[in-house]
């Protein structure tokens, strides 16, 4: 089943009928979508659905063997031109075992261009995002793997790039430090864009604005997270027994297009008339979860991958 694609002129990274294949096997058949400058994009999938291979060709780790690819207006990735503007996280990254965190960061934002003076400076503040500061000055190899993955991430932040990609990024992360990560991340829309994998849709729902899905390698989903799981369109109210003569106890308004204002208006004018008749309102909730929209899309759906 297709979904709706929605296409952006201002946009920090496009495909356009890309093809890539890994011998006889087809990884991406003909995928276009365009990741929204400004915005926190979910990258979304099965196991073996191309996520990886769709960041590695946007990272400039893997050429395709058709189609075209724009990273920031700037066409494909290439370092005289993009070095220091898009930070990357692969899946897996191997680190030096007996260097520190601070000094790989060091290293890295000078490989990136900045001067000596700057290059500490991005370092520090890299460390601190993911809190990472009390250990920067530990040899990796006595870091914890999530420590670890936490200075990868870091990584990617260095030097505020333009673009950040990001492969599950909060892999073997607490809650306490997922929840702090996705706060980071949130946190660059609009000054900067990130485009994410994840397994974790619940995740992505609280801190993307954007949403792309590939099946089997093609693009099957290119939207706004409001839009895919109907929160600018869509209100279900839940009804508490007992129930008001004709009510069922759940009220769902849906209106034909996407229209916030008029939606809150008409969920106003509902929650009165309920009222009126003596319900008792347990929830209001506008859409449904990213989750229940992936798994409906098409039969036999995974989010895993």
């Amino acid at each position: 089943m297709t979904l709706p694609t929605t296409h952006r002129v201002s946009a920090a990274a496009q495909l356009a009928a890309v093809t890539r294949r890994f011998g006889s096997k087809l990884a991406l058949d003909k995928v276009s979508f365009s990741v929204p400058r400004g915005s926190v994009c979910a990258l979304v999938g099965e196991n073996g659905a191309g996520k990886t291979t769709t960041l590695s060709i946007l990272a400039g780790f893997l050429a395709p063997h058709a189609g075209t690819v724009d990273v920031l207006g700037l066409g494909p990735y290439q370092v005289s031109r993009h070095r220091g503007r898009v930070g990357v996280l692969p899946q897996d990254a191997e680190l030096p075992q007996q260097s520190t965190p601070r000094q790989l960061l060091r290293a890295w934002a000078q490989l990136q261009g900045l001067d000596r003076a700057s290059a500490r400076h991005a370092a520090d503040r890299a460390l601190d995002e993911v809190l990472l500061r009390d250990r920067a000055d530990d040899p990796v190899k006595a870091l914890s793997h999530g420590m670890k993955r936490r200075l990868t991430v870091a990584s990617a932040l260095l030097g505020d790039p333009e673009l950040v990609l990001l492969d599950e990024p909060t892999s073997g992360l607490d809650p306490a430090q997922s929840r702090h990560l996705r706060e980071v991340l949130a946190a660059r829309r609009g000054r900067g864009t990130v485009l994410v994998s994840s397994h974790n849709l619940p995740e992505l729902e609280s801190m993307c604005d954007h949403v792309i899905v590939l099946e089997r390698g093609q693009c099957v989903m290119d939207a706004a997270m409001d839009t895919v799981t109907g929160r600018d369109r869509e209100v279900s109210i839940t009804l508490a027994p007992p129930l008001p003569p004709g009510r069922t106890t759940t009220v769902r308004l849906v209106l034909s297009h996407s229209d916030p204002r008029t939606l809150s208006a008409a969920t106003s004018t509902l929650l009165a008339e309920l009222l009126a008749e003596g319900a008792l309102v347990e929830e209001v909730r506008r859409g449904d979860a990213l989750a229940q929209r992936y798994f409906a899309r098409a039969p036999g759906g995974e989010a895993s991958g």
